[in-house]
Parts: C-alpha cells; sequence; structure tokens
C-alpha cells in the first residue's frame, strides 16, 4: 500500500505539472458544484485497458457494443446518452496509472476496468479518495476484494476460486505435490498464494516457486526451468500473461518438458489467447499437446451466440475471435447502465465537488483541485453491490464479499487442433461432468470427494494413465537411506559384508515394497551409528527432516513428536512399550492341593456337601434301609455319604425318585468343580512365578526400584516426560545379555526390576532365553514401526500401499518367519484361584432344585398325615371322643415325627387297613340300620 501511494504521488506531480501549471488557482470556498443535474442528458463512464493485448482486443469492442446497445434501449436510461471515454494502458503500470489519472479528471461516475491487476491496487486509492466506483472485468487477483479498496468492483471471477478449482483438481488426481510458475507481480504472487492456502486444505503444497519477471528474456525462462526440471515434482501450475504464456510452453518443449510423465495446468489465460484466435496454428497446438487448463465459464445461450456473430461483423477492430473478458467486459457497461438507472430513478444526483483535502499546499505547483470528488458515488456504490440482472456471462448479483456469486470454470484438455471439456468446477458441485446450468437447479450443493468426477484426459506423450506427479530429481544422485547399525537384535536391521551392505527383517520389507512399485528407484544404503552402541533414533529421525538424508529405513517406531518432521508409511509390524521382569520355578508347598480354591470356595462347597447330605437322608429315610438305623449310624451316613459323593464313591444307593433328581443334580455339580480343581492343580504345579511384585506398569511407576530400557529406545523420553519416572531410575542396557544380567540380578543385587522396551524386542528376549522372563499387564503404548521419509515425500504414499499388498499376499508373513520365527511363551504367569465367582450360579440351581425336593417331600407327607389318626378307645358299646381328642390335641407334634420316622411301607400298610376297617364299619352301620 505504502509503494502504491508513493506511486499515486509520483504520477500526480508529472501529470499535473504537465496539464495544470498556470491554470488559475480554483475558488477558496470549500466545495464548488461544478454540474448538479437530477437527470442529466449525458452521462460519462471511463473505460481503462491496454488495446494491444489478449483481452484489451476483445473488451474494447465488447464495451463499445454494449454502449451502443444501452443508449438504444429505451427501457435503461431513457433520455440520457451513456458516453464512453477509453484510455489505454499501454500494459505499463506507470503509464497506466497516469492514463487512468487522466481519465477521472473527465468526472466520469464509472471506470470500466482496469483490466491489470498492477494497475488497479494503485487506481483504487483514486477511486477511494474520489468515490468513483471501478468495475474490474479483468483484474483477478485475489487480494482486491480487501476491505482496502472499497471502490473496486470486480465484474469477473476472482483467482480466489479459480485456484481452489486448481487444488480439487490436483486432490482429485491424487498429487501432494506442485511447482507453481508465474510471473512475480500483483497479480501472479497474489494468484499463487491463494494456490498455496487452497492445496493446504487437501493435504497438498507448492513445492517451489518459479518467479521470474514481467519481462523475462528467453534465456532468463530457459534457465529457470532447467532449475525446476531438476526438482521432484512433476506437475506444474502456470499463472501468468496471456501475451507471454506461450514462450514458456515452446522453452519446455525444447527441454523436453512437455513429454510423459509431466503435468501442466495452465490458468484461465491460455484459453483466452487460443479463443481470441480464429484458428490456432499446428505449431502452437503441437506445442500445448496434454495441457489442461481452466476457462471462465459462460453459459451457452441464444444471447451469446447473437453477441459472437455481432462482433465478428465488426470491422474496425484487430480480433476476429473473443475471450470471456469480453462478456465480462460486455456486462460492466450494463451493470453500470442498470445501477445508474436505479441510482437517478431513487433521487440521486449526479454532481461533482472539490475535496478540500486535494487543494494545492501554498507555493506546490500541483494543481490537485482539479481532481472532483463524485458527491453521489457512495450511494451510486451501494446500489451496483444490490444489482439482480443475467448479462451475457451469466448471473450479475454479488456476495458479501462483493464477489460474483456462481463462481465456475470450464476445464479443457488441449490436443490435437483444439480442446475438449473433460469437466466443470463451480464452488457448489465441486468437479463434475454434469452442465452446470443443471447443476444449479439442485438446491443443495454436494463437493464431497465421492461425487468428484472428471472425463479422462489425454496428457503430454500421449498418454492417458494419470502421471504419478514426481520423479526422483535429476541430478543424477540415488535415493539416501539411512540405514541404523545396530548392536543388539540384528535381527532387524545390522551392517552385511554384502551389498547392498545391510541386512535383516526391516531391510527385506523394504526391498519387497520396492519391487512392488511401477517404477525404478535407485538408492544408496548409508549406515547411521558408530557400532558401539544403537543410534539414536530421535536424532536420526531428525537428519531426514534436515534433508541430510532422503529416508531412514530400519526399526523406527512410528512416535507422535517424529511426524511432526517426517512423514511415516503404513507400518509394517505392530510395536508397543510392555513391562518385561525375570520369572523362577516356585517349589511345590506341601499345602499346594489347597490352593486352586479360595477359602471362601473350600466352605462352600464343604457347606453344600454337607447339606446335600442332609437332603438326600431325609427324601431316603423312609423308603431305603441304608439310611435306617440308630441315630449315630444315621449320622455317620449322613456325613460318609456326603464326603464320597466328592470323589463318586458312596456306596449308598438312592431308591426314591426325589432323592434321585437331588443326588444327580449334586454330581453335576461336583463334576463340574472336580475339573476344575485338577485344571488349576495342574497349573499350579508347572506354571512358573514371577520373581518380583510387579504386575504392570503402574505397579512398575509405584515402586522406586530401577527400571532398564534399550539403549537409544524412546522409552526413555516416553517414561520420563510422560509418566512422569525420575531419570534416576532408568539404566540404559546396551544389548540383549545385559537385559538378561540386569533381570536376573535384580535390584538388590544391581540390576533392573524390570525392562520397558517394545514387544518385537521382547518377544526376541523371550524366545532366546527359554522364556525364562515374562511380560506382565498389557502393552501401554499402541505404535508400529514405519520407513520414515522427507515431508510430503510422495515416495511415502506408494510404499504404504505396497506395504498394504505385502500384508495381503502373505509375504509379510513370510518375511517375518524367515528372520523372527521364535518359540511361543505363556504370560500366564500367576493363575488366579477359583472362587465362588466362577459357580455361584451352579451352586444355586442345586439350592433351589434342593429346596423344592424337600418341600414337595413334606406337602406329601402332611397330606398322609391328615389321613392317618389314631383309632378312638372303645369301653363296652360306647366310644370315647373327648378322650380322642385331648390326647390327638396333646401328642399332635409327637405323632408327627413318629409318624415322619416311620418307613413308608409300614404307613401304607396302616392306611390300607384303616380303609378296610372303614370299609367293613360302614357295611354293619348299613345292615343294623336297614329295615327287617
Amino acid at each position: 500500500m505504502v509503494k502504491g501511494r508513493t506511486l499515486l504521488f509520483l504520477v500526480f506531480g508529472l501529470w499535473i505539472s504537465t496539464e495544470v501549471v498556470g491554470m488559475t488557482e480554483p475558488s477558496q470556498s470549500t466545495t464548488v458544484n461544478s454540474t448538479v443535474s437530477s437527470r442529466p442528458k449525458v452521462v460519462k463512464i471511463g473505460a481503462l485497458l491496454t488495446y494491444n493485448s489478449v483481452i484489451g482486443r476483445s473488451a474494447k469492442p465488447a464495451i463499445m457494443a454494449a454502449i451502443e446497445d444501452v443508449n438504444s434501449n429505451r427501457n435503461v436510461l431513457p433520455g440520457i446518452e451513456l458516453q464512453v471515454i477509453v484510455h489505454d494502458t499501454n500494459c505499463s503500470g506507470f503509464l497506466g496509472t497516469v492514463e487512468a489519472l487522466q481519465l477521472m479528471k473527465n468526472e466520469v461516475v464509472a471506470a470500466v476496468g482496469p483490466q491489470s491487476s498492477g494497475i488497479a491496487h494503485v487506481v483504487s486509492h483514486v477511486a477511494n479518495e474520489l468515490h468513483v466506483p471501478l468495475l474490474s472485468f479483468g483484474a483477478t487477483d485475489p487480494t482486491l476484494s480487501a476491505l482496502q479498496y472499497p471502490y473496486f468492483i470486480r465484474t469477473t471471477q476472482s483467482d480466489y476460486y479459480q485456484m481452489h478449482a486448481i487444488a480439487d483438481f490436483i486432490e482429485y488426481h491424487g498429487w501432494r505435490e506442485v511447482i507453481a510458475i508465474f510471473v512475480d507481480d500483483d497479480n501472479g504472487r497474489n494468484g499463487v498464494a491463494a494456490l498455496g492456502d487452497a492445496l493446504s486444505k487437501k493435504r497438498a503444497r507448492i513445492s517451489y516457486k518459479a518467479a521470474f519477471p514481467p519481462v523475462a528474456s528467453q534465456s532468463d525462462i530457459s534457465d529457470l526451468l532447467n532449475e525446476v526440471n531438476l526438482m521432484e515434482s512433476r506437475v506444474y501450475v502456470l499463472h501468468v500473461n496471456p501475451d507471454s504464456g506461450l514462450t514458456i510452453f515452446s522453452i519446455a518443449k525444447k527441454l523436453r518438458m512437455m513429454s510423459a510423465g509431466y503435468v501442466w495446468i495452465a490458468t484461465d489465460w491460455l484459453p483466452s489467447m487460443l479463443d481470441s484466435l480464429v484458428r490456432a496454428d499446428t505449431d502452437t497446438m503441437n506445442i500445448l499437446q496434454g495441457v489442461v487448463a481452466f476457462r471462465h465459464h459462460i453459459p451457452d445461450t441464444d444471447l451469446k451466440k447473437s453477441f459472437i456473430s455481432r462482433l465478428k461483423n465488426l470491422k474496425d477492430y484487430d480480433t476476429e475471435s473473443f475471450n470471456s473478458y469480453a462478456f465480462y467486459a460486455y456486462d460492466s457497461v450494463w451493470l453500470a447502465a442498470h445501477a445508474l438507472d436505479v441510482f437517478l430513478n431513487e433521487g440521486g444526483n449526479i454532481s461533482f465537488s472539490s475535496d478540500p483535502r486535494l487543494r494545492d499546499t501554498k507555493g506546490s505547483v500541483l494543481n490537485l483541485a482539479a481532481l472532483r470528488t463524485f458527491d453521489g458515488g457512495d450511494q451510486f456504490l451501494q446500489t451496483i453491490l444490490r444489482m439482480n440482472f443475467t448479462g451475457l456471462s451469466g448471473k450479475i448479483e454479488f456476495d458479501h464479499d462483493k464477489n460474483l456469486i456462481n463462481p465456475a470454470y470450464d476445464i479443457l484438455n488441449i490436443g490435437g487442433t483444439g480442446s475438449r471439456s473433460i469437466g466443470y468446477w463451480s464452488n457448489h458441485s465441486g468437479l463434475s461432468v454434469l452442465l452446470l446450468e443443471t447443476v444449479y437447479m439442485k438446491k443443495s450443493s454436494n463437493t464431497s470427494t465421492s461425487n468428484q468426477k472428471l472425463h479422462s484426459v489425454i496428457w503430454p506423450g500421449e498418454i492417458t494413465t494419470t502421471p504419478k506427479g514426481w520423479v526422483f530429481p535429476n541430478n543424477g544422485k540415488p535415493l539416501r537411506i539411512a540405514v541404523p547399525n545396530r548392536v543388539s537384535y540384528k535381527e532387524f536391521v545390522a551392517k552385511d559384508k554384502n551389498p547392498p551392505g545391510v541386512q535383516g527383517f526391516c531391510i527385506d520389507v523394504f526391498e519387497a515394497a520396492l519391487k512392488l512399485l511401477p517404477y525404478p528407484v535407485p538408492r544408496q544404503y548409508m549406515l547411521y551409528g558408530n557400532g558401539d552402541r544403537n543410534p539414536n533414533y530421535n536424532n536420526l529421525v531428525d537428519q531426514v527432516a534436515q534433508n541430510n538424508y532422503d529416508a531412514a529405513v530400519g526399526d523406527v517406531t512410528i512416535v507422535t513428536n517424529r511426524t511432526r518432521f517426517v512423514d511415516f508409511t503404513q507400518p509394517f509390524m505392530g510395536s508397543g512399550l510392555v513391562v518385561v521382569v525375570s520369572v523362577k520355578e516356585d517349589k511345590s508347598s506341601p499345602w499346594v492341593f489347597l490352593e486352586p480354591f479360595t477359602p471362601q470356595m473350600w466352605c462352600i462347597t464343604g457347606s453344600f456337601a454337607l447339606f446335600v447330605g442332609t437332603v438326600v437322608w431325609i427324601l431316603e429315610h423312609r423308603f431305603n434301609e441304608e439310611f435306617r438305623g440308630s441315630p449315630r449310624t444315621q449320622l455317620i451316613t449322613v456325613f460318609w455319604f456326603s464326603l464320597s459323593t466328592m470323589i463318586f464313591s458312596h456306596r449308598e444307593n438312592t431308591v426314591s425318585t426325589l432323592g434321585r433328581l437331588v443326588l444327580i443334580m449334586w454330581l453335576f455339580v461336583v463334576l463340574i468343580i472336580n475339573s476344575s480343581y485338577t485344571a488349576s492343580l495342574t497349573s499350579i504345579l508347572t506354571v512358573q512365578q514371577l520373581s518380583s511384585q510387579i504386575e504392570g506398569i503402574d505397579s512398575l511407576i509405584s515402586s522406586t526400584q530401577p527400571i532398564g530400557i534399550q539403549d537409544g529406545s524412546f522409552a526413555r523420553k516416553y517414561l520420563v516426560e510422560e509418566l512422569r519416572i525420575p531419570e534416576s531410575r532408568i539404566v540404559t542396557l546396551k544389548n540383549m545379555q545385559g537385559y538378561i544380567d540386569a533381570l536376573q540380578r535384580g535390584p538388590k543385587h544391581g540390576g533392573v526390576v524390570a525392562v520397558v522396551d517394545e514387544l518385537p524386542y521382547i518377544e526376541t528376549l523371550m524366545s532366546s532365553t527359554d522364556c525364562k522372563f515374562r511380560t506382565v499387564g498389557q502393552e501401554f503404548t499402541k505404535s508400529g514401526w514405519g520407513f520414515a521419509f522427507r515431508r510430503d515425500s510422495p515416495l511415502a504414499v506408494d510404499l504404504s500401499t505396497a506395504i498394504l499388498q505385502l500384508s495381503e499376499n502373505g509375504d509379510l508373513q513370510r518375511i517375518h518367519d524367515k528372520w523372527l520365527n521364535k518359540m511361543e511363551c505363556s504370560n500366564d504367569a500367576d493363575p488366579n484361584k477359583l472362587s465362588l465367582r466362577s459357580f455361584w450360579v451352579l451352586f444355586l440351581i442345586f439350592a433351589i432344585v434342593s429346596v423344592l425336593a424337600i418341600i414337595i417331600f413334606f406337602v406329601r407327607v402332611l397330606c398322609q398325615y391328615t389321613k392317618f389318626s389314631p383309632e378312638p378307645e372303645e369301653v363296652g358299646d360306647e366310644i370315647q371322643p373327648t378322650k380322642y381328642r385331648r390326647t390327638c390335641k396333646t401328642h399332635s407334634f409327637k405323632d408327627l415325627i413318629v409318624f415322619v420316622d416311620k418307613k413308608e411301607a409300614e404307613i401304607k400298610e396302616i392306611l390300607r387297613e384303616k380303609r378296610e376297617k372303614r370299609r367293613r364299619s360302614k357295611s354293619l352301620d348299613g345292615l343294623f340300620n336297614s329295615p327287617t
């Protein structure tokens, strides 16, 4: 902005000194009205464009045609003649600014233009001071939408949207890095900045910005392209001026940069240039084969066709064909006309007055008062911004950022003698093959990645497969791959005497993944570390991030702080930190047979055994002679039966149905308990026991004893910074033998209580030591090993896909078995005792069955007892019922006990005799009472 104002004041000085020196000083009044009219006969607007340019040759006839159409239309500005004053900016920022100032002294109410973004930046300051709206049909610089330029109104599409369209196109084809080639001016720099912002949202980036001056020689361009060609990326976005862009393609053709593997994306400058040609010559089209270009989308209407036909019939202009800027220029004039008509109808006045701030200072030769301020400029500006009509270029309506709504682009693929459409882009639909007018009819937008579609593209070199978008740098150097020079666990990666100088599981996985890539990868393995101790892996990753190496291949763990600086592939080995401790054989105790069950379980089992003996005795006592006898004999029987059923050695038979049911249920319970007891006792007698009380990471943190870690591992940083373990407790162990010695000595003899390391190392350790060590607890981190590459390296993505293929086809497992074939070690170092929690449902079911059986038994006994009663005593021929009732009442409970103790056979016999006696008694009563 400061540079713009400085240039503006210099221009003021040069212009005013030549134009107004010697003029009479204006009146000293603060405001002088030169014209005041509510409905003037003539209204003047200006036009700023470069006549001799691709855009100017199309825009000028369109502007003149629009002026003619407005003046012939009786519905817009009736009775008013719209005049246009055209100034040539000469494709120069300085001269263009001078012409813009000259235009402003003509008291125009609006200016159509300028077409240059650089001139627009400067002239916008003048427009702000004089309140004259600028309707620019060609300045696409996104920064011109800033609040700094309130009077700048863009009547074409902002490059902000074009760059987002290009970013969507790049994402659609899976590219992650592009090189931007652009003219180093306001339009080029700010457009490329918008592209960088758009790509960052797609997880892509501009890897290099190749800028050249607005006036660059062919040798400068050639040097720039040679420099670009030495880089990885093969996706080029060309954002230049229409008048000089073909030179770049011509030089690129000579440098063989228009061949297979290259991707060229041109912004709207290229279609604008081609559309301005009636027929492009063969040499031009041969240069552009395979280029993808973006063009402003202009609806294909009958009005558009009629307008193009009309312009082609004009004889006074230097072009026979027109590009999209002609339609925007035509609509800009109509926008001014419509807004002016509304402005006047709403009572606006067209008047100009002197601004006190532009009054000459005393003694100055600058006559700044020659510039007049449009009094109704602010009202006219607001009127323009709320216009809503359909023009040749489509819908003319502005959003809150003063940009035209519904930005859209055609995506063209140049080939043969012309170009073909491969799709469209709009902020409503993203990439689409549907005609945009059809898309706009849908009320809801859908720009999700799954809905993006384009037709196939014929790329440079006449190939139809999508280029991968990058190659190895064309400088003859192979990929520099750092490999950890390990001194322990050499199964994973180690130095080798034979080419390529390294070996191990990680190297084989990397080589197998490279074989799956569709292109060769020249590489050179470089050992990292002195060989005396394991290298620091954080430093190794930093070396890759600093571009001292292109990649790191080995047992490199993917952790958060490393992913901030490098890109990792898909993990090829799962990993995570675990705690490993030493174990020892536990000498068997003479009371080991009690250990399978908890004390509670032993008590419950014994109680239920006695309970089942009692229940079976109750159910069998009346039926089974084996459950009868003296009280002492019956008590012994109950105890014997209870204990013998635990080992299925009971000799007593059950004869009652309920007794058998209860016994069957109990034997099932006993079967389950015996099986569980046997399994648990077997495990206890054979399992190894821990030599320490560490049961996992929590108990390790709470202890105060030393902890061992592997030299060079990230475990130290994790334990100290994340788990807050004092660094004084950390002991660095150099190799596997150091692990073994430290764990076996233990903390009391200068060793460690446990070792914290990654699971693959620990599994190798346990396998190599015949399972003398055990992991305790669970993995307390979840990560994996991956190959590290420089940030945004496309090779990381391709190798991730290759690693997934290795996993799916089984090659990854075969490589694992080749290097890491290990014995399995059980981690069950502390078997849990069996408790009631494991069997309570079983005991509950048995208890319910037993209780139900007893209830059924006593209900049956009570039913029998109600039918059984002692016979009343007879004295002579009289019955004594009173004594009988008294006897029953006094001895009922005793009688019940006696009744229950009787054998079932006796009860049945007594009941049978009672029934027989009652039958005979009824027969005698009937005989005596019958009439004789």
